[in-house]
């Protein structure tokens, strides 16, 4: 089998490792991929958002499967154009993953449907906005509606900072025409939960919970990125828990998206939080998360291709989706500035005897040198028997990944230890 995977991030990079686990793939295709996904798949340099580029590509590049990893061309429809060629996919189609593209449609779901989530008001009007704000709930929440690279989510702990978020998002188009409509949301508290989960539009199957780091630095210090590391399982995410986010969340959303002639198949992400009155949803994506997958796939058992056909012909209640019962930690090494101004172009040294458990999200070849091109770099993973033993594992590996400019978290899974 030949397989395309689009996308070229470590969330991509974690995909690819497993599926190469198959001996019945003889070829992984990643489009664009990038220079650490170019050891285990042949990279094409065709942009993830180009889909007119991707179907071309396809239509003189036979593959027997697909999987559209990224939020943004599952958005665009990717999907939709490339089973229209006959080429089955993963993921969903662009009027499914809505339920990310637009967090106003995800809000407005919730609502009719009795989904629990944080209340909330939208706004496509500023002035509105800004004097809804004169008496709301502080601290408040600030969203765009739109994609915006993992960033158009404020947190405003004072009312001016409300009012700047407001002002940035929809005066200064800071996340573009993503701000053009806007979600202001009640601020809740409590741990907050990963889990992604596989669904065919009937049957929702979670994987592994997890925990995210989304500060910089230490001690959830700095600012947010795309996360900086991440374990699992996540230990506030218990049996009952689980139970009752199936019964009140997980079901209910996949209903309620066919309900809406909006069926979902591929991966669902549900972003929780526990709050005391119970399991809310923070946010849906239509895709696997990133680090979380990286941690989440090392700890799966069942073949993830079989599981992935399943999703998408229907098939997933007969077929077996198996984790481990160990524990995994993915730490990532990013460029020092990152998320901000931040030097790139220095060489990445990889041990062999790491390299399996690492998943490279920015970087280059230069001729055979492998440097760095983002603000991630890297994520490293280790799994173990115990929390301990994947979180130190995983900062063993990392002591031998070096590269200049090098900066990670040293505190990844103490939450998570502290709530044992």
């Amino acid at each position: 089998m030949k397989i395309m995977v689009v996308g070229g991030g470590g969330r991509e990079h974690a995909i690819i490792k497993k599926l190469k686990e198959n001996k019945d793939i003889e070829k992984i295709y990643a489009l664009p991929g990038n220079g650490g996904i170019a050891a285990d798949a042949e990279c094409v340099a065709i942009s993830a958002t180009d889909i007119d580029g991707i179907c071309e590509w396809a239509k003189s590049n036979p593959v027997d499967y697909a999987v559209v990893a990224p939020d943004d061309p599952l958005v665009l429809g990717a999907v939709d154009r490339l089973t229209a060629m006959g080429i089955p996919c993963f993921g969903p189609e662009a009027k499914a993953a809505i339920i990310e593209g637009s967090k106003v449609f995800s809000k407005n779901l919730m609502k009719k449907y009795g989904i629990p989530t944080a209340e909330y008001e939208v706004f496509s009007d500023m002035e509105k906005a800004l004097a809804y704000l004169e008496t709301a709930p502080i601290p408040t929440v600030i969203k765009a509606d739109g994609l915006a690279l993992g960033k158009g989510v404020i947190i405003a702990m004072t009312r001016d900072e409300a009012k700047d978020a407001v002002k940035s998002m929809m005066q200064d188009k800071i996340f573009g025409a993503s701000g053009n409509n806007i979600v202001i949301e009640e601020f809740l508290t409590g741990p907050e939960v990963s889990v992604l989960s596989f669904t065919d539009g009937k049957t929702v199957v979670p994987m592994i919970s997890s925990m995210d780091h989304k500060r910089a630095l230490d001690n959830d210090e700095g600012l947010n990125t795309g996360g900086m590391g991440t374990v699992a399982p996540n230990p506030y995410y218990t049996k009952a828990v689980a139970k009752e986010c199936m019964e009140k969340i997980f079901l209910p959303t996949i209903n309620a998206m066919n309900a809406e002639g909006r069926t979902f198949k591929g991966c669902l992400y549900f972003g929780l939080m526990i709050t005391e009155k119970g399991p809310k949803v923070i946010e849906y994506n239509c895709r696997f998360g990133d680090p979380e997958t990286q941690v989440v796939l090392p700890l799966l058992e069942s073949d993830l291709l079989t599981v992935m056909k399943a999703t998408t012909d229907g098939t997933l209640a007969e077929t077996e989706v198996k984790f481990s019962d160990k524990h995994a930690c993915c730490v990532i090494m990013a460029s020092k500035g990152y998320p901000q101004k931040y030097d790139k172009g220095f060489a990445i040294d990889i041990p062999e005897d790491v390299k399996d458990s690492v998943y490279v999200a920015g970087a280059v070849l230069d001729g055979t040198t492998l440097k760095t091109s983002g603000g991630r770099v890297l994520g490293v993973t280790a799994t173990g028997a115990c929390l301990d033993c994947a979180i130190n594992g995983a900062y063993e590996k990392v002591k031998k990944v070096s590269f200049d400019n090098a900066f990670y978290r040293n505190d990844i899974g103490k939450k998570a230890k502290e709530a044992k």
